[in-house]
Formats: structure tokens, sequence, C-alpha cells
């Protein structure tokens, strides 16, 4: 972006002050860093918010989809269903396996998650598990998804990457299949820059995740440490995907905000689309308008109409000092995924992720942003319909 274009408006913000500042601080003090105590009050504290039997800390989201596909058994042969429009960890931690995945299309340009039918569509008898995303932490149609799992013998994964404090039917996402992973990176709605947490009731798997984030030993450093064991075997090829004590710290604070400033998102979510309305601006799209249940609100995703010059748009934005994004680039359509998959398509998918555009979104946005960014998309959006690119030049 060039200098003069400053972002006024950006994408994500955090809410950070002195309470994540002194939870910091005091760990620095007390001189242990790595996975301990801290890190164990903020997977209690966890269980407790979403109510779940086992909340695990690891390093990142990736990790604790990765985790989840080891402990459920995924391996050569096998395959998981999940969605493309969605970010490329999702897949890829199925392919770190060594197993493959199917792809499932989405519901409709009204609502981006994954749908039931189109997963119904590509089982087979070497289907594993079904993973779902709950796209900007709006609810999957889980009570649909956990009856075609439970008819087949499948195992769910949540990816509750977007859902951090959302529910359907009094029921925290990320609970409602046999594992569920939710990441903390700095845009996240609980943010500790890097970071996430992996949640189940199935005491199984959460004792292969035990080992297998912590290099496959029995026993952790923080245990040796307090004097409980003198050494340790190693029973599994397992990873460092541990968490630090800092993350943690900071993790605890954002959790006793959670709940707030998703309210909060779900306010400002409520007056865009009151503005959109009253702006009325021709050919617009607002998805999941009509989703059950109680949303995250991680972002704000708009449909522009077919055929706009999406970066244009974006450039508009850009220079009105409001930073913009796109969620996602369907993971198909990436090089790696067309050589491995090539031939694939999933047409609703597809068609959104060629319109979508994500608007600013986060706890401390103002009523006068808000106005300020539909305002701004209206007078984008003439100037990218309206743009004629210039003649190609007569060759000789």
């Amino acid at each position: 972006m060039p200098k003069n274009m400053e972002v006024r408006i950006p994408l994500a913000d955090l809410d950070y002050g002195l309470e994540e500042e002194q939870a910091a601080l005091d760990v620095i003090r007390r001189r242990w860093l790595t996975m301990g105590s801290v890190t164990q009050e903020f997977e209690s504290a966890f269980s407790s918010f979403v109510g779940a039997k086992h909340s695990l800390a690891v390093s990142t989201c990736t990790h604790a989809l990765h985790l989840a596909c080891l402990a459920l058994g995924s391996g050569p042969g096998d395959e998981v269903i999940a969605p493309s429009l969605t970010f490329v960890a999702t897949t890829n931690a199925v392919l770190y396996t060594n197993a493959e995945v199917r792809f499932a299309d989405i519901l409709s340009a009204a609502e981006f998650n994954i749908s039931p039918e189109e997963i119904e569509k590509q089982i087979t008898p070497r289907t594993k598990a079904i993973m779902v995303m709950h796209y900007a932490g709006f609810p999957c149609q889980m009570a649909e998804i956990m009856e075609i799992a439970k008819a087949r013998g499948l195992a769910i994964i949540e990816d509750a990457a977007h859902a951090s404090g959302a529910y359907l039917s009094g029921r925290h996402l990320g609970t409602w299949g046999d594992v569920g992973c939710f990441s903390f990176f700095s845009n996240k709605n609980l943010a500790t820059g890097e970071g996430g947490m992996l949640v189940t009731d199935r005491d199984d798997v959460a004792e292969k995740v035990r080992v297998l984030r912590s290099h496959g030993m029995t026993t952790l450093t923080w245990d040796r440490h307090r004097g409980h064991a003198s050494s340790y075997d190693v029973v599994a090829l397992g990873h460092n995907y541990r968490i630090d004590e800092i993350r943690s710290a900071l993790g605890l604070v954002q959790l006793s905000k959670l709940s707030e400033n998703n309210a909060r998102r779900k306010a400002i979510t409520e007056r865009y689309r009151q503005r959109f309305m009253e702006e009325d601006i021709p050919g617009i799209e607002l998805p999941f308008m009509d989703t059950p249940g109680q949303p995250a609100y991680h972002i704000f995703p708009i449909l522009l109409p077919e055929g706009t010059d999406r970066q244009l748009f974006m450039g508009s934005m850009r220079e009105a000092g409001i930073q913009t994004s796109i969620h996602y680039p369907p993971i198909h359509s990436f090089t790696y995924y067309q050589q491995r998959y090539p031939g694939l398509s999933l047409p609703i998918t597809e068609t959104v992720a060629r319109r979508e555009i994500t608007l600013p979104l986060y706890p401390m946005m103002r009523d006068e942003d808000v106005k300020e960014v539909v305002t701004a998309a209206s007078r984008a959006l003439a100037e990218a319909r309206n743009y004629a690119p210039p003649p190609i030049p007569a060759g000789d």
C-alpha cells in the first residue's frame, strides 16, 4: 500500500489493554515460560466456558486440526470430507496424515457453510471423518450433519477457528462433534497472537492428544520441574505443538472479555445490515441473514454483484482508508490442490468466492465507522461497475 494511503479503519483490531500487559508481566516475573500452571488454568477455564470435558492448549489451530486427525486415526487410505471455502490449514491438516480430502460444496450464496446434502454425495467406503468449518462464526447445520455421521459411523471434526463464543441450540460450537479446534490468531475473537485449543469429550482422544502434542513423551517438563516425575518415556511419534505461558495468560484475559466483545460484534453486524438496507446499494447481497443459534460474528462478508471488478473495488476502499479482504480463495483453486485434485468443480463455492469481500469488523468500531465503510462501499461499487478497460492498441 502506498505511504499516502493511511488505513483509518482496519479490517480487525485487538481489544488489548493493561490487563493483558499485566498478565504477560506476571508470567515473566514467575520465570516459567513454557507450558505450565497458567496453561492448565487456561485449559480449565476454556472447558468451563464451552462445556467440554477436555481442553488442550496448543501452538496453533492448524496443529489442533492435525492432532484431531491423528487422534481419530486418519492415515493412508482414508478420506476426510471438508469444505473448500475456508483457510487452507483446514485441509492441509488432513493431508499431513497422508489421508485424502474429498471436497463438498457449500449451501448457497445466502449461507457459506458446508452442505449436508453435498457431504452425503462425497461419502465413500474410505471416508473416515467429516470436517466442518463454521464460516465467520455462523453455525453449520450440525443436527443434520450429526445424523449423517451417526448413520455412517463417521467422526466429526469441527474447525471452530471463527467460532469462539458461538452457540447452537444452547451448545457451544466445537463441542458438537468428536473434536473441536479453535484459533487464537491475532485477528480472532479471542486473540493471543498464535495459539489454539482442542476440545473433546472423548477420553481416548484427549489422551492421544496429550502425548502427541509434546514429542510423544509420557511426562512434561512442568511435571518434572514440580518433582512429579524424574524421567520420561517416548511412546509415539509426537510433535512439538505446545503453547507457552505468556500466550495462555493472554488467553485467560481475552476469555474474560469474549462474551461482551461478541455482543459488540453482533451489534456492529446489525448496524451494518441496517446501513446497507438504508443505502439500498443495487446488487450487494448480505449472507447469513437468517442463521439460527448465537453466532460469533467473527467477520462481516458481503457479496458484490456478479461481474464487478473486485480489485478495483478493494483499491477504492484502500484510497478511502478502509481495509478489506477476501475470505477465502477456495482451497481447490490453489496450484498445489489443482495438481493433486485436477478437474474438481464446486459451482456454488466458486461463485461465492468470486464475489465475496470482507469489510472491517472489531469490537471497538463506532457507528460512524460503520456508516463510513458502507458509504465508501457504495462509491467503490459505482466506480468498479462503471470501469471500462482502455482499448487495446491495434497492431501494425
